[in-house]
């Protein structure tokens, strides 16, 4: 496996990111537990999520991706192993927050901390918008 800088950080990430959106959804617990291990024995350390995962997003399957990945990390112990992307949610989806999803200070905080308790770790690695 090849690995790159993210960004100016001192992080290597794999060439290949692992996208997660149908943990939850089209694939369930098991079997993304099953897909996560498979991509660490094939050298990737690059997982992508989102908060409104999985797809498609629902108020039903709203976070169900990141709770996978947080069941996950606590059954491996390996939280460490794995580089770690989520993204906020845009406008147009109301049941998170309310609906009220404008970039707000307020917002991004209530994102990153729900984040956090779903995936059950204290550090996300990178936060996109």
């Amino acid at each position: 496996m090849k690995f790159n800088k993210l960004g100016d950080t001192n992080l290597d990430v794999s060439s290949i990111c692992l996208g997660t959106m149908t943990f939850g959804e089209q694939n369930n617990q098991k079997e993304s537990f099953e897909i996560m291990n498979y991509a660490i024995e094939k050298g990737i350390n690059f997982f992508d999520t989102a908060e409104q995962y999985s797809a498609p997003c629902t108020k039903d399957s709203y976070g169900r991706t990141e709770t996978i990945i947080g069941n996950w990390f606590i059954e491996k112990n390996n939280r460490e192993k794995i580089i770690l992307a989520t993204k906020i949610s845009g406008p147009g989806k109301q049941w998170i927050r309310g609906g009220n999803l404008q970039y707000t200070e307020k917002n991004i905080t209530l994102a990153i901390e729900n984040s956090l308790k779903r995936l059950k770790t204290d550090y996300i690695d990178l936060f996109q918008m």
